[in-house]
C-alpha cells in the first residue's frame, strides 16, 4: 500500500503549476455542454505554443537519439500512468508505420502490461523499481532513453533516468513544470510549460497533449533523420491490411510514375516492401539486387537510386 504524503511531499507538489487551480475554470460544474467545450477548447489551443516554446531545448535532444538510432541503438520511452502509457503509443506505431524493428523503439510503464489499462497502486513513487526495469532492459551507451513526467518529480522515473544515464545511455527528460527534478537528473531536459490544467491536477488533459506532441516529433523526426521516409512519404510502412496495401501502391506509383499494375506487381515481387519495389522499377533489376542496393545505402531510398547495379 501506497505510503501518505509528507508535509513537505504535500507542499512540494503545491507549488507545480501543474497541481495549482485556474480560477478561469472554477465554475465549470455548472456550465452547459457547449461552452465546457469551447472552453477546454481553449485551453488545449495553448499547448502548441508551449510545445514551440521548448524546440531549442527538443533540438539536441532528437540529435541525442538520431545519433543512437544511426548507430543500431534504441529510444525507450520511460513513465508512470499517462506518461507510461502515451510512451507505449508511441513505441507501438513505430514498427507499422517505419518498418522499425520490434525492440528499436519500445515503452517502459511503472508496474508493467498491468498498468496499461488500470491503475497499478503505488508504483510511481517506487524508485527501486524504476531503476531494476531500466536494468532488465539492459540499457546501454547505445540507448537514448526518454523519461516522461508531468510534475517532473515521479520516483519512478527519476530513478531510471539516473540508471540509464549512469550506464551511458543518452537521457532526455519531458516534463511540464519548470525547473524540474527530472532536468538536473538527465542530459538533456525538456520543460513544456502548459500551466494549470481545466480540470485541478488532471495531467492527462494539457499535460498528456503536450508529451502526446512532442513523442510525435521525437520519433517522427529520428526516422526522417535516418531515412525511413522518402520526401514526405513513409516508404518503409509494413502493408499489413487492405488500407495500408493501398497506399503502399499508391506511393510506388508517385515516386516511380508506374501503372497501378506494374506497381502492384513489384511489390508482389519485393514482399510488399514499397523502397525494395521502388528500386526494382526504377533501376529495372529484380528484387535481390534493389534490396542489396538498400543495403549499400543503408536504407536510404535516394541513395539507393543514385548507386550503380554493376
Amino acid at each position: 500500500m501506497s505510503q501518505a504524503p509528507t508535509r513537505a511531499t504535500r507542499s512540494d507538489l503545491a507549488q507545480l503549476r501543474t497541481e495549482q487551480t485556474d480560477p478561469r475554470y472554477a465554475q465549470i460544474d455548472r456550465l452547459p455542454t457547449a461552452e465546457l467545450a469551447a472552453l477546454m477548447n481553449e485551453a488545449d489551443s495553448t499547448v502548441p505554443g508551449a510545445v514551440r516554446d521548448a524546440i531549442p531545448a527538443l533540438v539536441p535532444a532528437i540529435d541525442a537519439v538520431v545519433d543512437k538510432l544511426s548507430a543500431g541503438g534504441r529510444l525507450l520511452y520511460v513513465g508512470a500512468g499517462t506518461p507510461g502509457r502515451i510512451g507505449l503509443l508511441d513505441a507501438a506505431e513505430c514498427p507499422p508505420t517505419f518498418g522499425t524493428a520490434p525492440d528499436q523503439v519500445r515503452g517502459i510503464i511503472a508496474g508493467g502490461p498491468t498498468a496499461v489499462t488500470g491503475a497499478v497502486e503505488g508504483v510511481e513513487d517506487d524508485a527501486d523499481a524504476g531503476a531494476a526495469d531500466v536494468a532488465t532492459a539492459e540499457v546501454g551507451p547505445g540507448d537514448a532513453v526518454v523519461g516522461l513526467t508531468a510534475s517532473g518529480r515521479t520516483p519512478y522515473v527519476l530513478a531510471a533516468l539516473a540508471e540509464a544515464r549512469r550506464r551511458g545511455a543518452a537521457t532526455i527528460g519531458l516534463s511540464c513544470n519548470a525547473e524540474a527534478e527530472l532536468s538536473a537528473v538527465v542530459e538533456y531536459p525538456v520543460e513544456i510549460a502548459v500551466g494549470p490544467e481545466f480540470v485541478a491536477g488532471s495531467t492527462r488533459l494539457k499535460a498528456g497533449t503536450a508529451q502526446k506532441l512532442v513523442l510525435n516529433m521525437i520519433s517522427t523526426i529520428s526516422m526522417v533523420r535516418i531515412g525511413k521516409t522518402h520526401g514526405n512519404l513513409m516508404v518503409d510502412l509494413v502493408a499489413t491490411n487492405q488500407k495500408l496495401q493501398a497506399r503502399a501502391i499508391r506511393m510506388v506509383q508517385e515516386i516511380t510514375g508506374a501503372t497501378p499494375e506494374v506497381a502492384e506487381s513489384a511489390l508482389a515481387g519485393a514482399g510488399r516492401h514499397v523502397k525494395t519495389a521502388v528500386v526494382m522499377i526504377e533501376r529495372d533489376v529484380d528484387a535481390g539486387t534493389a534490396r542489396a542496393l538498400l543495403d549499400t545505402a543503408n536504407g536510404r531510398l535516394s541513395a539507393a537510386l543514385a548507386l550503380p547495379t554493376t
